[in-house]
């Protein structure tokens, strides 16, 4: 069976979706900064799907050692699932430039490299799949999360481009644009309970939309109807809103 990478593999959205395509019957690498926890969640799928999953080191904003990690691993690598992610501070991010580079770096500019490098093998090969995780944040700029939002609009963008450029050659991309999510990186916002999905559903989305082989989702469903109208609202009206 093909095998599929997972890069930051420790999150709990991928945590959930590594499970869900390990029992659809993929073989697994699981990319992240945190070998001893990667090893943990290996052995778990392992254990309760009879896969084989293995780990590696990856590290985003370590962009001068994508491609030595990438040659490791290429040959038997036929998809890759980056689920990467920083929320970060928007209010400490205004002020410290360090803090907006972590954000930017982490959700987009950081990810170029490893994406590029599989985009350009699948394209050779003639097939491959790459799914991203962005987010419903790069629809429209918001005051509250405008770092994190520009960086997965940029995302968003950059998926697109790729999805256009690797159609001819067969290779799938998809991208996944959720709304709230209960994970840790949320763990403490008060978030609208009939609005917020669980890992698990995310996962659920993420699996039935690389079989069907769709080209943006959003997850849950209702989120795109949720954006398009906060899309349409009136910029004199919008900039006006606490959001």
């Amino acid at each position: 069976m093909a095998t599929m990478l997972i890069l930051g593999a420790a999150s709990d959205i991928a945590r959930a979706t590594a499970l869900a395509f390990a029992r659809e019957g993929w073989d697994l690498i699981l990319a992240g900064r945190e070998p001893d926890i990667l090893d943990t969640i290996a052995t778990d799928i392992t254990l309760r799907s009879g896969r084989r999953v293995k780990t590696a080191a990856f590290d985003a904003l370590r962009p001068e050692e994508h491609a030595a990690f990438w040659q490791g691993i290429e040959e038997e690598t036929s998809a890759l699932f980056c689920a990467v992610g920083l929320l970060g501070d928007q209010e400490r991010a205004q002020s410290d430039m360090g803090q907006a580079a972590a954000i930017l770096q982490t959700n987009f500019t950081g990810l170029v490299p490893i994406l590029s490098l599989a985009a350009n093998t699948f394209e050779r090969r003639g097939r491959g799949l790459i799914i991203a995780i962005s987010s419903v944040a790069g629809d429209r700029g918001r005051a509250s999360n405008y770092f994190y939002g520009s960086a997965k609009a940029g995302l968003t963008v950059f998926l697109s481009g790729l999805r256009n450029r690797l159609a001819k050659r067969g290779v799938a991309v998809i991208t996944v644009k959720p709304g709230f999510v209960a994970t840790a990186m949320t763990d403490g916002m008060a978030l609208p309970a009939k609005l917020t999905a669980t890992p698990e559903q995310v996962a659920a989305d993420i699996v039935k939309a690389a079989r069907k082989k769709r080209n943006v989702i959003y997850s849950r469903w209702f989120w795109r109807y949720i954006m398009i109208i906060v899309g349409h609202i009136p910029e004199s009206i919008f900039k006006r809103l606490k959001l």
